[in-house]
């Protein structure tokens, strides 16, 4: 009885392992930009320095490996290129999130078919199930224990990709790229190279990389996550958020909701900022056009009008309560938030670039899916 039982347990081992292998070599299909603006918002005359927005539409496909990743975020990059946009002096920036969904890498292809991403989560903790299980074990602090093992499983390939991706691209088109954002465990910068901690906490994180293909300077951690976030995501420091001394100007980076709070602007504008930048994921379709539902995840600060929630929509609110309306109060002369658009499950994107300069909100054209848009200064 007993070799029956261990035989059954081998044969089931063996079958698990044949599923959890499988359909994991992709034959992935050619990646697609779907840009359908590229706008100069304002003249370059004698202007020399420029930072060019990127909503990419992004599609599951597109994380399954390293190369197809590179191979389509490059694509912005080079149509950037071909425009004539790229200069001595440009900061390509991308949106929150670009580099999350790597956590795809080197799965089941399978789960670009699923029809939301819990049940595509789940079928990834099964065909990762004792690499995940050890994970789970070593959870401790987050509430959400399973999107934290999961994250910290993939924490070494995603973080490896991310960079490799951004890092070749900036030296490829010698520009600087703020690249969007990633979650990942306690992230570290040596010598201009990622590194990750698997047992520290995870921060939803951006890097600033440099022509040379380094990151400068520290990580920039989110310091108000949202809902969603709160039960596996650590909060950055407000004050520690840093300011980078950039051969063009004094630059800073708030994560999406950071751009709502004004301690975030008082720590970046008293550190001398001059350019602010903004990469932003708002999730659900057509969600500009909803009423606003009011902070997400923390309390409304005391400039809040409390009589705007279920009374403007959710662009609106963009407008009064984040970027335009928080650099009217600050020395920052430019900014620029760009979204993360695409068919990621039944998540849902919207938003459309907000482009600040000089006093005043920019109107810029309407992408359909993906656009580049460059300001000039």
């Amino acid at each position: 009885m007993t070799n029956r039982v261990i035989s059954f347990l081998i044969l089931c081992l063996f079958v698990w392992l044949i599923w959890s292998n499988s359909g994991k070599k992709p034959n992935l299909p050619e990646t697609e930009d779907f840009i359908s603006v590229v706008q100069e918002i304002n003249p370059s005359d004698s202007l020399t320095s420029n930072i060019i927005g990127i909503q990419p539409y992004m599609v599951l496909e597109d994380y399954f490996t390293k190369n197809q990743f590179k191979e389509k975020i490059g694509k912005y990059i080079r149509r950037a290129e071909a425009e004539g946009l790229i200069k001595d002096n440009t900061i390509l920036l991308f949106p929150e999130y670009i580099g999350t969904w790597l956590v795809l890498e080197g799965e089941k292809m399978s789960l670009a078919k699923e029809e939301t991403m819990g049940k595509a989560l789940t079928k990834m903790v099964l065909s990762n199930f004792f690499k995940f299980a050890w994970e789970w074990l070593n959870t401790s602090t987050e509430k959400d224990k399973a999107a934290a093992a999961i994250f910290r499983m993939k924490s070494q390939s995603m973080a490896k990709s991310y960079f490799y991706t951004f890092s070749e691209l900036a030296k490829e088109s010698n520009s600087y790229i703020a690249a969007g954002s990633i979650i990942l465990p306690d992230p570290t910068v040596k010598n201009g190279n990622l590194n990750v901690n698997r047992r520290g906490p995870l921060y939803n994180a951006s890097f600033i990389f440099g022509p040379d293909g380094k990151i400068i300077g520290e990580p920039i951690l989110k310091a108000f996550p949202i809902e969603s976030e709160l039960p596996f995501v650590s909060a950055g420091e407000v004050a520690e958020i840093p300011v980078f001394d950039l051969p063009f100007a004094k630059t800073a980076l708030l994560v999406c909701a950071d751009s709502w709070f004004p301690d975030a602007y008082q720590s970046v504008n008293s550190k001398g900022a001059e350019i602010l930048l903004v990469p932003s994921y708002c999730t659900g379709d057509g969600t500009m056009g909803k009423l606003w539902q009011g902070y997400s995840g923390q309390p409304e600060p005391k400039e809040t009008n409390l009589q705007d929630i279920n009374s403007i929509t959710e662009k609106e609110a963009w407008e009064k309560y984040a970027l335009p309306g928080q650099l009217s109060k600050t020395n920052i002369q430019i900014g620029m938030n760009v979204f993360l658009r695409g068919a990621l499950w039944d998540l849902g994107a919207d938003g459309q670039p907000l482009v600040y300069f000089q006093g005043n909100l920019i109107p810029v054209s309407h992408a359909e899916k993906a656009g580049i848009w460059s300001l000039n200064f």
